[in-house]
């Protein structure tokens, strides 16, 4: 086994493995005969962070819920090698690393885009039934809510999408396969490549204005930073459902809470927030017009068990071990 160069056994940190995926998939039995491992299933921040990771020879990173910056990088001198989880990592500070003389390791990334395409699916769905408030329970006595809600269909209805990349093109399939009409926005959106996909290229102030669903499906880059801002949300009818399975920063989070607490859009379905977790405190937690989830869209069976077996592959190639 490769060795620190004073002469201890070599350290293992994961990071985040918030659903035990990482803990139960790969085979640390063998590994712990080479090198010390500590799993971390909490996020950690702050002392705690820099405590946990100070001494690591190899830091395993799930996705991109621990950033990794230059001052954190400072803090484990003993660091050969990160291995991140996917195929890129935003929040990592490469260059910072390679400096260091770290070396940067990629697992494959699954099948995440059909993961994150059913999940936009499973908002969309559970936001126009209200499940949420439906849903029979122990704790809910009536076999209705004195209010029935009635659910619209979303045959003839339409589907804005924002982004029509690989994830963008399967959320527009299946609205299609609903009956939906789509229609989409991206800054270089051309009105072929919409209909290379069954959609129609409209002006972004269009789509928000006349869609009965918006989804979002960009990878943020300078001009669609907050890209939803106060002035595009109020654009947006009261009957509406806005989804964001994609990246937080697309949306201005401030603006989107007066928005749904002023009705427009009338419900929202987000599954990505600008600090994760969620705080506890966040304004968004307290409103009655939204459904949360925690950040679920790549998490899957399948993707997970990619990231295993990568991740294992990659600390017993470090570690010198022959490989199965």
């Amino acid at each position: 086994a490769m060795e620190n160069g004073n002469g201890e056994r070599p350290k293992i940190v994961v990071l985040d493995d918030w659903e035990n995926a990482l803990h139960d998939l790969v085979d640390w039995q063998t590994l712990k005969r080479h090198a010390d491992v500590d799993i971390h299933s909490q996020a950690l921040r702050g002392v705690q962070l820099e405590q946990a990771v100070a001494d690591a020879s190899v830091l395993v990173l799930l996705r991109e819920r621990t950033p990794v910056d230059a001052q954190l990088i400072a803090a484990m001198p003993r660091l050969k090698r990160i291995v991140c989880t996917g195929a890129r990592n935003r929040t990592l500070d490469a260059q910072a690393a390679q400096a260091a003389g770290i070396t940067i390791v990629h697992t494959r990334g699954g099948p995440s885009k059909a993961s994150t395409c059913e999940l936009t699916w499973a908002l969309i769905l559970a936001a126009k039934q209200r499940l949420m408030d439906v849903a029979l329970r122990t704790d809910r006595r009536q076999w209705r809510p004195a209010q029935t809600w009635l659910a619209p269909t979303l045959a003839g209805k339409c589907l804005g999408v924002i982004g029509l990349g690989d994830i963008g093109q399967r959320v527009a399939a299946v609205g299609r396969a609903f009956g939906m009409d789509v229609v989409a926005w991206s800054p270089h959106m051309t009105a072929e490549r919409a209909a290379a996909h069954g959609a129609t290229s409209v002006p972004l102030p269009e789509l928000l204005q006349t869609c009965d669903v918006v989804s979002l499906h960009l990878v943020p880059s300078p001009p669609t930073r907050g890209l939803l801002d106060a002035q595009k949300l109020a654009l947006m009818p009261p009957h509406s459902i806005l989804v964001n399975t994609s990246r937080a920063e697309l949306i201005d989070t401030p603006a989107l809470v007066h928005a749904l607490q002023s009705g427009r859009p009338g419900f929202c379905a987000l599954d990505v927030y600008d600090d994760e977790p969620l705080p506890q405190d966040h304004p968004l937690l307290s409103l009655p017009n939204v459904l949360l989830t925690p950040h679920l869209g790549f998490v899957c069976q399948e993707v997970m068990t990619a990231f295993a077996e990568d991740v294992q592959r990659h600390l017993v190639e470090y570690l010198g071990l022959p490989a199965d």
